[in-house]
């Protein structure tokens, strides 16, 4: 059997996606309703930046998993590496298409840690105190990573670095920056913004921004 390289395969799951969405390779066709899109990468975030270094950063896995872990920066890069290009969508109505990034697929972190049968939903926490609750089902799929270069460079700290999650197909809020920690758990609860009224799920193709 061929081995496929990782990031086609991830090319290929989002133009699938699009196809099977009605969108089409233009820059129209790849923009939700109600966004615009910007060349620009615009930097928002509720409260002060965290100032975390790559030395001190740490993730934390826990919660319904057969075996809990702590990596640090090293360790992250340690794991396979995925290169993707992909689209990204802000909730303040902005896209940008063909962002590039590199990072560890969810699915090898999801792999170490055994999630439990009884596991559905995440609660990413981050520096800061931030979180957001993420369904297990579409973490798992394949263009999800956590993050730690941005352009073939180290993510900056106003972009989420050192590490952030990346899940193109939600709002840019569910890609949570400055990732600390994940709580593997049953059933879904809100997330900070999710408290504030944003959307428990928040998919940009039908406009899931508020509750």
């Amino acid at each position: 059997m061929p081995i496929l390289d990782p990031l086609k395969r991830v090319q290929d799951l989002r133009r699938a996606n699009e196809r099977r969405a009605g969108k089409s390779d233009s820059p129209v066709g790849r923009t939700p309703p109600g966004q615009s899109l910007t060349a620009k990468f615009p930097v928002l975030t509720y409260g002060p930046i965290p100032r975390v270094d790559r030395d001190s950063w740490r993730l934390k896995v826990w919660g319904l998993v057969d075996a809990p872990q702590e990596w640090d920066y090293e360790g992250i890069l340690a794991l396979p590496q995925q290169t993707q290009t992909v689209d990204i969508h802000c909730v303040t109505r902005w896209s940008k298409l063909d962002t590039t990034w590199q990072g560890a697929p969810f699915t090898t972190i999801a792999a170490l840690v055994a999630p439990r049968p009884e596991a559905d939903h995440v609660m990413i926490h981050c520096y800061g105190g931030y979180t957001t609750n993420m369904r297990l089902s579409e973490l798992l799929e394949a263009d999800v990573i956590l993050a730690h270069s941005y352009e073939g460079l180290p993510l900056e700290p106003e972009h989420g670095g050192p590490m952030r999650l990346l899940v193109p197909k939600l709002y840019l809020w569910k890609s949570a920056k400055w990732i600390s920690g994940l709580e593997f758990m049953q059933g879904n609860r809100p997330g900070f913004w999710e408290r504030y009224g944003y959307h428990m799920h928040g998919d940009p193709w039908t406009e899931e921004r508020f509750g």
